[in-house]
């Protein structure tokens, strides 16, 4: 059998080969590109460029490809080639196109690669020096002295609230935190330069946003303890918030999901012709995804408005950017894709108001997603069950914390505008720290949701096999109470 299929295919070869050779023969004494005499004339650089093997060309069917590139008037015998030749086109190599179906290519007879990379960087965006003092050919919009305190007055909050609570989860009242420290310009910026209907798809560090749109410091005391007044009846990790009244989604713990769910968000908006967007929040840690890459291309290809916010802090946990990165950070992702893209000064709450105000702009008005890469620093650890000090330096840490303090930065600002002082400051701080305890001690003696609604929200009609995981849970509760909190009812 298999000495039959060896010569089966020995024969194929050698009529292939013999047919080849009957083209060739025909084509070299009809065709005068393949006379002997003149293919060194054909094949010389100093030559007009025309098309070499145009007959195997013809035979193999590229010619429907390659003619808008070659514009000759296309042959249909092979009599017809001689008086061709004179037709060919005369433009040098460099003027030829392939009109591709994804656009028109030129062509180069330069064997050259693209660049891994380039000798300077992708520059960042910037407005308010390390001193808080505005550059005096920065591009910036105009903000009003409300706008401005509400802005550091908010960034003062996430701040207090981010450390007080810390404390907590280190007292064992909480199972669970992440701070966002070093990142709360991201935070508040952003959010104030977005509308309330413009949807937010969050990472677990973007309290801020939630903050900006009025959800309250008890309703995050609530969520954190998990008692019956949280919008998810418990079943969520703590900092995992969500509101829907405020069109902020339920935060997610695996890297990145959000990112393509955000993506057919503004999809569906493009689709209603809604006059909002999407804004989605992630690490530089999320972009080495398969859903931010699937999520990128999506919105490109189908032009709807959504903002990839990037907060490019350094470390995707315990990874630096020079063990996950080849490539110039995220910015340069975006062009590959086609997505308009900005690298920005994360820790200038100025410039980040300025292009989310402006990304949102672009999003509607030309229906396209934009990339927003904010270069900052996580200078708390990533959770309480991280220490960073083992992955970096102290020094590294403090040295943004001061040097680096988007708060501080701002606040210089606001004060060398006479908007804000010392004594409001004192004021404010001792304000936020008596509230945000307040609603920790009012959180904390409410008692937790029922067993009952770890098994409701999900079928209209719950099926068998939950009605009987429902009764397995009540008896093991009833037989090993002294296990289980006190305050959760059965």
């Amino acid at each position: 059998m298999a000495s039959s299929c060896l010569s089966k295919s020995k024969n194929f070869i050698y009529n292939l080969k013999f047919k080849l050779y009957l083209l060739n023969r025909t084509s070299a004494v009809t065709n005068p590109l393949f006379h002997p005499h003149l293919r060194h004339t054909i094949s010389s650089p100093s030559s007009s460029p025309v098309r070499k093997h145009a007959s195997y060309s013809r035979v193999n069917g590229f010619d429907r490809w390659f003619e808008p590139a070659f514009v000759g008037r296309r042959s249909h015998s092979t009599t017809s080639v001689s008086s061709d030749v004179s037709q060919l086109p005369v433009e040098p190599p460099s003027q030829q196109v392939l009109d591709f179906p994804g656009g028109k290519v030129k062509f180069t007879q330069k064997l050259i690669f693209t660049s891994n990379s380039t000798e300077e960087r992708v520059h960042c965006y910037r407005v308010l020096d390390d001193n808080g003092q505005p550059f005096t050919d920065a591009e910036s919009l105009e903000i009003s002295k409300e706008l401005a305190v509400k802005m550091y007055t908010n960034m003062v909050t996430l701040e207090l609230m981010d450390t007080i609570f810390y404390e907590s989860q280190r007292q064992g009242r909480i199972s669970f935190y992440a701070t966002t420290t070093g990142e709360e310009a991201i935070n508040i910026a952003s959010a104030a330069a977005l509308n309330d209907n413009d949807f937010v798809f969050p990472q677990y560090r973007e309290p801020g946003v939630l903050l900006w749109r009025g959800f309250s410091l008890q309703e995050f005391a609530n969520q954190l303890f998990g008692n019956k007044y949280e919008y998810g009846k418990g079943r969520q990790m703590p900092v995992h918030y969500g509101s829907r009244k405020h069109n902020y989604i339920t935060v997610a713990s695996t890297v990145a999901t959000q990112i393509p769910h955000a993506v057919g968000a503004a999809y569906s908006l493009k689709m209603e012709k809604q006059d909002s967007c999407v804004i989605t929040y992630f690490g530089d840690g999320g972009t080495s995804t398969a859903d931010f890459h699937a999520a990128m291309n999506f919105a490109a290809v189908m032009e709807v408005p959504v903002i990839f916010f990037c907060r490019n802090n350094g470390w995707a946990i315990s990874t630096p950017v020079h063990e996950q990165f080849r490539s110039d950070g995220v910015v340069v992702k975006g062009k590959a894709y086609g997505v308009p893209s900005i690298r920005i000064d994360g820790n200038d709450a100025l410039a980040i108001y300025n292009a989310v105000h402006e990304a949102r702009k672009m999003a509607i008005k030309e229906q396209t997603p934009v990339l927003i890469e904010a270069l900052t620093y996580r200078a708390g650890h990533h959770t309480t069950s991280d220490d960073s000090t083992r992955y970096r330096s102290i020094d590294e840490i403090e040295k943004w914390r001061g040097d680096q303090n988007p708060i501080k930065r701002f606040r210089k600002w606001i004060e060398s505008r006479g908007w804000w002082n010392a004594v409001a400051e004192s004021e404010y701080r001792g304000s936020v720290r008596k509230q945000v305890a307040q609603a920790i001690q009012v959180a904390e003696r409410i008692e937790k949701p029922p067993v009952a609604d770890m098994f409701s929200d999900v079928y209209d009609a719950p099926p068998r096999n939950l009605n009987e995981q429902e009764v397995f849970v009540r008896k093991t509760v009833k037989k090993h109470r002294q296990d289980y909190p006190s305050d959760v009812p059965l």
